[in-house]
């Protein structure tokens, strides 16, 4: 469907190395007898992000011909595992750390005020030896990070 190919090219807003196929957003793209309906899902609930997706998914769907709403879809929530492969290489060809697996929890997610200890490596240099500088970076779904190897600092984007 070239709906779908016209969605999944769209770029994320705060990271646009990344498609929103790519970024693991885009849940589907139907159409119907009045036009096509997409769906997607925020990365972290109150993402200043998504009007700007929404926006730029009628938009481009708009200029290739198709009028288009798009819904929001908060289940099953978005897990940075659904970053795909290719965007998780955007992400280190860009300087940013992709994230690792996510955490897989049963029940309530445990509320902590300390640092939260990630297995990542630099994306400059690959070593391990990295220091985390902020918890929040430029948004929320990202961490500061400094390699203590080559001293750059880098993004960490977060496990979710």
């Amino acid at each position: 469907m070239r709906a779908r190919e016209v969605a999944a090219s769209v770029t994320d807003p705060e990271m646009p190395m990344l498609t929103l196929e790519d970024l693991g957003v885009l849940r589907g793209v139907r159409e119907e007898a009045d036009g096509v309906v997409v769906t997607i899902t925020p990365t972290y609930s109150g993402c200043p992000a998504m009007a700007t997706m929404r926006d730029d998914l009628v938009h481009r769907l708009a200029d290739a011909g198709y009028a288009a709403t798009v819904e929001v879809s908060l289940s099953p929530a978005w897990s940075s595992d659904w970053i795909t492969d290719r965007g998780r290489q955007a992400l280190r060809d860009h300087g940013l750390s992709a994230p690792g697996p996510a955490p897989h929890r049963a029940g309530p997610v445990p509320l902590t005020l300390l640092p939260v200890r990630r297995d990542l490596t630099c994306p400059r240099c690959a070593s391990a030896a990295v220091e985390l500088t902020s918890e929040f970076g430029a948004t929320a779904c990202k961490a500061l990070y400094r390699c203590t190897a080559c001293a750059e600092p880098f993004e960490h984007v977060k496990e979710i």
